[in-house]
């Protein structure tokens, strides 16, 4: 289903993942990227809105409205994410249980994990099958330099509202950590021992291959290709030998199964 690159529409796809296969798009935050993060290697290009509240972006309405046209959903998953962090939307909780209730398909979740110190948020996700957490830092020097977030987020209440939030969940949690530069052996001593204590169900390694567009892009929401009609940025990667030796690492510290994407 093509559409133009101007036109803002919140159901995108499908998509294909080397997580979770083949995958339909939800967009709860609209045209004007949003985020409470900025990271330096968001595929969507620099974050137009850097921001921590939480609003009606797109109506659960107009996403039904568009959901309807992609009947049977012919796809894995269906996966909210698209132009920032979906868990800004103020109507996530309606938007997943009317779109589990049209579907009746697997629901994944991608966040950064900033809003779960949020008690209502907490409770929205309970209702999603799959919740993927990004964890790209373990101090506070890592949290500003990589995600650069909207404001000063304590890093030790985010993973407070982390831990809250797994306590809770029935689902299956990943957690998605972007590797920009091979960590030290403190870092990595840190990171195995938070996530010993969370107890996740899989853990997502990656490095950034996709380039970064210099500006916001609303069709980088989907897969890459190698021709772009915009200018972008090409990110420096670790090589797939420190992934997997990381990889080695978190398994034999935490038994907890780890997978990145292979070459």
């Amino acid at each position: 289903m093509t559409k133009s690159t101007d036109e803002f529409i919140p159901v995108y796809g499908p998509v294909k993942s080397w997580r979770y296969g083949r995958s339909l798009g939800i967009d709860p935050i609209g045209k004007i990227s949003t985020c409470s993060f900025n990271c330096v290697y968001c595929q969507l290009g620099e974050i137009e809105q850097k921001t921590s509240d939480r609003s009606i972006y797109v109506s659960t309405a107009e996403i039904l409205l568009e959901l309807q046209k992609f009947a049977p959903w012919d796809v894995d998953i269906i996966t909210l994410s698209g132009s920032g962090e979906p868990t800004l939307a103020l109507n996530l909780k309606d938007i997943l249980k009317e779109t589990k209730k049209l579907t009746n398909k697997p629901i994944l979740i991608l966040t950064n994990g900033t809003t779960l110190t949020n008690l209502e948020v907490r409770l929205a996700l309970n209702l999603a099958d799959k919740v993927s957490i990004k964890i790209d830092a373990v101090n506070q020097r890592q949290l500003q330099g990589i995600n650069r977030p909207a404001k000063t987020f304590n890093l030790s209440d985010m993973w407070g509202g982390i831990q809250e939030f797994r306590e809770k969940y029935q689902g299956k949690l990943a957690i998605q950590t972007m590797i920009l530069s091979p960590w030290n052996l403190q870092t990595k001593a840190e990171y195995i021992s938070s996530i010993k204590s969370l107890k996740p169900d899989e853990i997502q390694l990656n490095t950034p291959r996709r380039p970064k567009p210099l500006k916001h892009q609303l069709d980088a929401r989907g897969n890459h290709t190698e021709f772009h009609p915009y200018a972008v940025q090409k990110l420096k990667c670790v090589s797939q030998e420190i992934l997997q030796e990381f990889a080695d690492d978190i398994y034999t510290n935490t038994n907890i199964p780890v997978r990145y994407k292979q070459k």
